[in-house]
């Protein structure tokens, strides 16, 4: 900068260029650029020599690499730089460098990026709902969960739910109860193509799932589906599925039931409310305060998200849903019953009274029993009771083990069986009358000496008496 003002003041001092390179002892190639003042040292001329060596179909070749890694959407196994040069070499006989290559590739990748258009939503407009996956202990076993987690769109305000299975059951659920929690219903809910929702078709011809519709018609909100790899539709609620697995599942939660995990999930939500976000111009418990006023108002009938069939109890007094086996009383065997089902219990029911009740077997073809069920049943066919499943499923080894000791009769066994419904067999164990030893009398009974001849003087008469 110094030698430019020099050259500038020298000039329009009369002196030549010659005179200024001489004075100054710099090229006169320098003092020429700076002459008449159309260049500036402060601004470079950007480097834009395009190597010869690549040639249009070396750039078409690199070109349509990147377009099948557009088409194929594999984030694990898409062309690399190095891998680009390495097919250049071997099916081109590319002769020029790797990094030549490399910068290629970044520039073409750079004009690819997508851009995004910033977007502002009024109260109560929307609401944005995914699925995720974090691992927890759930009574003391590591389980996979999936969280439903949603985030009104103007507030930015959370709410997580975790379920054992990602099904439409738990989908319409999940839904219910965020309208409970958030106190109303946005006029949108934004979700992806997840078939919980979506019977075919995606983005905006998408076909809803009958539960789906339903749940929207009885709630008035409209369903936007989002278009396929396009997260970016629902951004706020994708943050949310990161943050929720890093603050609030590390380190991995221990709960001893589902439930006890999303209360643990929900303080979360609502300690996330005095967060104040960059950019919002309150903390996210004022705006929520402010959007509930938009919210439509919950209906007056709350929306059962079950599932229902109907079936026959079979000769085993169980009933099937689901590929699983339920039991029922046995007085019900043969029966026509109907069959209601939530994401964690099944409730069977007979003419509209619930005759039986689960907790939802997540596995398949699982037959899940009930003792109390049986008992009556076992009271009838005593010699099958150490053989039938509901007992050996019910009850563990080491008390049937010791059941089989005592030498019980059929009919105590079953006595025994009707207290396992209340009390616990290790208690059983310890105060049952079977496992305490004999009752020993210990006075000595003196028996005294009888006269008979009486009796035989009635028998044969006086003189029989004397025999």
């Amino acid at each position: 900068m110094e030698i430019y003002k020099q050259i500038r003041k020298m000039r329009l001092e009369g002196m030549s260029q010659r005179q200024i390179a001489a004075t100054l002892h710099i090229s006169r190639n320098t003092v020429k650029k700076y002459w008449d003042g159309n260049s500036v040292p402060w601004e470079r001329k950007v480097y834009s020599r395009q190597p010869c060596i690549l040639t249009q179909e070396v750039v078409a070749f690199v070109k349509k690499c990147l377009e099948e890694d557009s088409r194929s959407k594999s984030k694990k196994q898409h062309h690399t730089a190095k891998r680009i040069y390495d097919r250049l070499v071997a099916e081109w006989g590319f002769t020029g460098g790797e990094t030549t290559v490399r910068r290629l590739v970044k520039e073409l990748r750079e004009k690819q990026q997508e851009a995004f258009v910033p977007l502002a939503f009024p109260p109560g407009d929307a609401l944005q709902i995914d699925w995720g996956e974090a691992t927890v202990y759930l009574d003391g076993v590591k389980t996979t969960v999936n969280l439903f987690c949603a985030r009104l769109c103007y507030s930015d305000a959370p709410i997580v739910l975790a379920y054992r299975r990602q099904n439409e059951e738990s989908f319409l659920d999940a839904l219910v109860r965020v309208f409970q929690y958030f106190g109303g219903v946005p006029k949108h809910v934004i979700f992806d193509n997840g078939k919980v929702a979506v019977k075919d078709g995606f983005g905006a011809h998408a076909r809803k799932q009958a539960g789906y519709a339903a749940l929207a018609a009885h709630y008035g909100f409209e369903a936007v589906f989002c278009n396929p790899a396009s997260g970016n539709e629902k951004g706020l609620v994708e943050g949310l599925v990161g943050y929720i697995r890093r603050n609030a599942c590390v380190p991995i939660p221990k709960a001893e039931t589902i439930e006890d995990l999303n209360l643990m999930l929900e303080e979360k939500c609502i300690k996330y409310l005095s967060h104040q976000i960059h950019g919002k111009a309150s903390p996210v418990g004022e705006m929520l305060a402010q959007e509930k006023k938009e919210l439509y108002s919950l209906p007056g009938y709350p929306f059962e998200p079950c599932k229902r069939t109907s079936g026959r109890v079979d000769r085993f007094c169980t009933v099937r849903f689901d590929t699983n086996s339920y039991s029922v009383p046995a007085v019900y065997c043969g029966k026509e019953v109907s069959v209601k089902a939530g994401p964690e219990m099944v409730f069977i029911y007979l003419a509209g009274q619930c005759i039986a009740q689960h907790r939802r077997c997540l596995g398949r073809n699982q037959a899940v029993y009930k003792l109390e069920h049986y008992l009556p049943l076992l009271e009838k066919k005593g010699r099958a009771i150490f053989y039938a499943r509901p007992v050996q499923d019910t009850l563990p080894g080491y008390f049937l083990d010791w059941l089989q000791k005592q030498n019980l009769s059929p009919k105590e066994l079953v006595e025994i069986l009707y207290r396992c419904r209340e009390e616990d067999w290790n208690v059983i164990m310890t105060q049952s009358s079977c496992h305490t030893a004999p009752v020993q009398i210990q006075d000595t009974v003196v028996v005294q000496a009888v006269d008979l001849h009486t009796y035989d003087a009635f028998l044969y008469g006086k003189a029989g008496a004397g025999v």
